[in-house]
């Protein structure tokens, strides 16, 4: 392993032959997510099931944080390459299960399925990270990781709207088919057969899994009906489990965090709170390209385009701040939540406008870029800080809690979102009317949310700086 920190050395040679391998993964599962959010409203449209909007990104994500956990266990007992040969294989017959859905609800198990699979190629190469490079390349290979989402806003939306236009959202799952199985050749070439430690056994915190299905499902039948009550019901009992969750999580042997990751005063808890907060304000793009089709009159490629936004914004953001030295990285933390904010705040003002002029498309343009563009700055920092604030031994369940985190945040604010639309009239009294109401509770109440990741971010720029003074020293 080299010591070098440049991108040559994560890049070229041996290691960038990994890089190429453990990019991959998260390619293929993140162009699929904006493949499906672009041609969403065209399966809508084509098997009905409004209501259920949102839930076919929640039980994609819930499917993901299965799979994201399941992965350090798959890692240990079948090494990287037969374990990404696996999440492949199942990636690709969810795929096939959506192609051929009648209606919502088998797309719906469709979805889940992908998810599994999808988890599993997000996860594995975050534990690898540390596995197959050295310390000082660690920030660049979050950073090109994370890039993938970029790649993602290109491909994605350009194949979902394509197809879409088209009418033929279903090719479109079955075009990932054959690209999961070019991939699946090329990480069985590239990666190790063996790449961790099989002698210590890693088990599965069921518990706490079927305590978050619980509460993501709650969440999201909350959200079916239009009446508040029923909204009101599923949250108190969300957060009821979701408290369940925690009190399992501090006494269980198999955690899905490294110890003490959710102490009070631990250095983890600020981190993965601060990375929740960002990941929930996200999710508000999952309806972006049905607000834009209907009040904007967008075409399916451009809303698909004009969403991805944030996921741009994201990878600009990370890649500009990934070379960052120590004390200017505590800088883009703090700026971080303004440009987070800031963002949601331009999409409140100008998404629920039924007006397609070119100002009002610029405003949610640039609301997107700045919400990435936040999440960006601080998202290699906020990753980096978790690996380091771990014993030796328990750095593989840091990696992979870093996906865990996301996808349970992502889960969480997507059955949220479709809660908040719901109650906003996105289905009743649905419509223009109803689209332009969802859109400004959505932007208003996510807005309000992303304020507190100002206090969450304060005591990690505190450890930080107080990391940096005893290195300085």
């Amino acid at each position: 392993m080299t010591s070098t920190t440049g991108w040559s050395a994560l890049l070229l040679g041996k290691n960038g032959l990994r890089s190429a391998a453990l990019a991959g993964g998260v390619a293929l599962h993140a162009i699929n997510v904006y493949l499906v959010t672009t041609i969403l409203p065209s399966v809508v449209a084509d098997i009905g099931g409004l209501d259920y909007y949102a839930w076919n990104t929640t039980l994609f994500v819930f499917a993901s944080i299965i799979g994201s956990v399941l992965s350090t266990k798959c890692l240990t007992a079948l090494g990287a390459r037969a374990a990404y040969a696996w999440a492949g294989v199942i990636f690709a017959i969810g795929s096939g299960v959506c192609s051929l859905a009648p209606d919502m609800a088998v797309m719906i198990l469709g979805r889940t399925i992908q998810g599994l699979g999808g988890g599993l190629l997000f996860a594995l190469p975050y534990a690898m990270i540390r596995l197959v490079f050295a310390e000082p390349l660690w920030p660049r290979a979050m950073a090109l990781i994370s890039g993938m989402w970029g790649a993602a806003t290109l491909i994605g939306p350009a194949v979902g709207g394509v197809f879409a236009e088209y009418d033929a959202w279903r090719a479109a799952f079955w075009a990932l088919i054959p690209v999961t199985a070019l991939f699946m050749v090329l990480a069985w070439a590239l990666l190790p057969k063996k790449s961790t430690d099989t002698s210590r056994p890693v088990g599965v915190p069921w518990a706490q899994l079927v305590l978050l299905s619980a509460v993501v499902l709650a969440i999201s039948v909350g959200s079916i009906k239009p009446e508040a009550i029923y909204s009101v019901l599923g949250l108190a009992v969300g957060f009821l489990l979701l408290y369940m969750v925690y009190r399992v999580e501090v006494r269980s042997t198999w955690r899905l965090m490294p110890k003490g990751g959710l102490a009070a005063r631990g250095a983890l808890l600020p981190l993965y709170v601060s990375m929740s907060l960002m990941v929930i304000g996200m999710t508000s793009e999952v309806f972006v390209p049905y607000f834009l089709q209907v009040l904007h009159l967008q075409t399916p490629l451009l809303a698909g385009y004009i969403s991805a936004l944030m996921a741009a914004g994201w990878t600009l953001g990370a890649l500009y701040s990934s070379g960052l030295k120590s004390t200017t990285a505590l800088r883009a933390i703090g700026i971080a939540p303004f440009f987070i904010v800031a963002g949601l705040v331009l999409a409140l003002v100008f998404v629920p406008r039924f007006d397609p002029s070119l100002l009002n498309v610029a405003g949610v343009c640039a609301g997107m870029l700045a919400v990435g563009a936040g999440i960006g700055l601080a998202w290699p920092h906020l990753l980096t800080r978790v690996l380091e604030s771990v014993a030796e031994d328990e750095k593989e369940l840091a990696g992979a809690s870093i996906t865990t985190v996301q996808l349970i945040a992502t889960a969480i604010g997507a059955a949220l979102a479709g809660m908040i639309v719901n109650l906003g009239g996105f289905s009743s009294p649905g419509g223009v009317t109803g689209a332009s109401s969802a859109a400004a509770w959505l932007f208003g109440v996510y807005a309000a949310l992303s304020l507190l990741i100002f206090i969450s971010v304060r005591p990690v720029i505190r450890s930080k700086a107080e990391r940096a003074a005893l290195d300085a020293a």
